[in-house]
């Protein structure tokens, strides 16, 4: 469990230090991701999702 909240922090540590430094960018890949259909956001966060597994996988084995 401790494992899985020092993830968690680091996500947030991540996403907060993206906003903090390139919001502008930040705020255009959102408004591209408005753009695109259900089907392609859930196959690019499958596809996000299996790599970060195989990464922990490999990192962690």
């Amino acid at each position: 469990m401790t494992d899985f909240l020092t993830a968690a922090a680091l996500v947030l540590v991540l996403e907060g230090a993206a906003y903090a430094i390139i919001p502008g960018p930040i705020k255009r890949m959102m408004a591209a991701a408005i753009g695109q259909s259900d089907t392609s956001l859930r196959s690019a966060g499958l596809v996000a999702a299996g790599i970060g597994v195989a990464l922990v996988w490999l990192i962690r084995g």
